[in-house]
């Protein structure tokens, strides 16, 4: 018989959260493949944080300690800074960093997210752990922290995180999906810490009670920057949560399944958790990167634009003066998250609005950057990008939507078919994995390229080839490697 709401006997704590800390805890990851994964993703995530930190500032204003001048002994260094903060804050500031110009890594499924938000929280702590144990102000009771242990802690954040993804559509019920890297952090940070198994158990039940974001700063009419840092909000709690579990807070064993005021019934519409897959290491292996700063269900269709540019430009076709209609054949997930009409506020308006980006691709002819959603980028303000955004349609295809959703294809396809003034009209351009997906041959190489150019930013060719290197060492302490990063003259204006 199901317990009534009224029932105070304690049971069990809910199977999803016995399962994640077993994971945590007892699941050894061997996969080199999924290693090899784990080092492309942090270098991945540490250029789009300092590209983030040296060409945004928004973000920059929002970094360092909330008191001016302050430091923290032993504290996290953020990367790219000279700023030495508790863990808390560099969990949100970095967090942010890597998120904040929409050009981090993607996941797709039932719902979208990054997974390396899950970075803010988990490097934030290592370090703080790592500096603060050596110089014998705290006692470390967690796993050795070297190169080796955060490399098992991305792959197992991603893992978390990804596998509720696929199947589950937090979004669907108004939710934000950040609310899974601050379930998936707090599993792994509660790890780090050196918490015992039945203290992670407590700490999860904190993440699910916890309150969750709304995702309608993502969407029509309020998006705003919001959606930059709230994964730095998401890794700030989940580094907040186990701590006060470390400090003998006690959790509840049913978050999810309780009667009346669990989260099923009060959040999910009465629905259960379903998993595609065990926890493994499949997650960090089919991640799509952000080669190009846009929405990640605007990628392909971005590519196509960038395809359709030397077309018109040989033909003759002027995209301001001669296109009548633009059809865009894509899956589900794009028509509900970045079909947008009306004016458009702010970047993180631009950036999750497809047309914005189509037409600026056609109207400049190329790819777009971060700098071209900003308000100030001429393309904000362009009446022709308005007049052409009014021209592109967007049409879910059924069997694009399957595609999406199917694990063993997870293709993220977009079709577009311009037509013209005079009613011409021009063959379609279907990209199914732009360069980023898995799927796609020149991902690692754009990969590469991509972190190149952000380093060039603030890091020498000599630093960045050091940073590459410690990459590969395994036993090099987590404090030493984050030291490369630190940027000595590099201290922000404050709010």
């Amino acid at each position: 018989m199901a317990p009534k709401a009224d029932d105070n006997n304690r049971t069990v704590y809910d199977k999803v959260i016995v399962d994640i800390k077993d994971y945590v805890f007892h699941y050894e990851v061997t996969d080199p493949d999924a290693f090899h994964h784990a080092r492309v993703v942090l270098l991945d995530s540490f250029g789009c944080a300092i590209e983030t930190v040296n060409t945004s500032p928004e973000c920059k204003n929002m970094l360092g300690p909330f008191v001016p001048g302050s430091t923290t002994p032993d504290g996290f260094r953020l990367p790219g800074t000279n700023y030495q903060l508790d863990p808390v804050k560099g969990a949100f500031d970095f967090g942010s960093m890597i998120r904040y110009l929409d050009h981090n890594d993607a996941l797709g499924g039932a719902d979208w997210g990054h997974p390396s938000d899950n970075l803010g929280a988990l490097l934030a702590v290592s370090d703080w752990l790592d500096r603060s144990s050596t110089n014998g102000s705290l006692a470390h009771q967690g796993p050795p922290l070297t190169m080796r242990t955060l490399l098992i802690a991305t792959i197992k954040a991603y893992e978390i995180q990804g596998c509720f993804q696929l199947h589950n559509a937090f979004n669907a019920v108004g939710l934000d999906h950040t609310l899974l890297v601050k379930v998936a952090s707090t599993a792994v940070v509660s790890w780090l810490l050196g918490l015992t198994e039945e203290q992670t158990l407590s700490a999860l039940s904190q993440a699910w009670m916890d309150g969750h974001a709304l995702r309608t700063f993502r969407a029509a009419p309020n998006t705003n920057p919001r959606k930059g840092w709230a994964a730095g909000d998401a890794c700030m709690r989940a580094v907040i949560l186990p701590l006060l579990t470390k400090s003998g807070q006690p959790g509840g064993p049913t978050p999810l399944t309780a009667p009346r005021w669990g989260f099923y019934e009060c959040l999910f519409q009465g629905k259960q958790f379903s998993f595609p897959r065990p926890y493994g290491s499949w997650v960090i292996s089919h991640t799509v990167f952000k080669l190009v700063p846009a929405e990640g269900h605007g990628l392909s269709a971005v590519e196509s634009a960038s395809k359709l540019c030397p077309i018109l430009k040989e033909s003759g076709i002027d995209p301001a003066r001669d296109i009548a209609k633009i059809k865009v054949r894509t899956h589900h997930a794009a028509v509900l998250i970045i079909n947008k009409t009306g004016a458009l506020y702010n970047a993180a308006d631009r950036d999750h609005c497809m047309q914005y980006m189509i037409a600026v691709v056609l109207l400049k002819g190329a790819l777009v950057e971060a700098v071209d959603y900003s308000n100030s980028s001429p393309y904000a303000t362009d009446p022709r990008i308005a007049d052409l955004r009014a021209k592109i349609e967007l049409t879910e295809d059924p069997q694009l939507t399957a595609d999406y959703h199917d694990l063993d294809k997870r293709s993220a396809a977009s079709g577009l078919t311009v037509v013209l003034n005079d009613g011409t009209e021009l063959d379609e351009v279907l990209v199914e994995y732009p360069v980023g997906h898995p799927g796609n041959a020149g991902t690692l190489a754009g990969v590469q390229a991509k972190f190149k150019r952000s380093m060039k930013l603030a890091f020498k060719d000599d630093e960045v080839e050091k940073i590459v290197a410690a990459l590969e060492d395994e036993k090099m302490p987590v404090s030493r490697f984050v030291d490369l990063w630190v940027r000595k003259n590099e201290r922000m204006r404050k709010l």
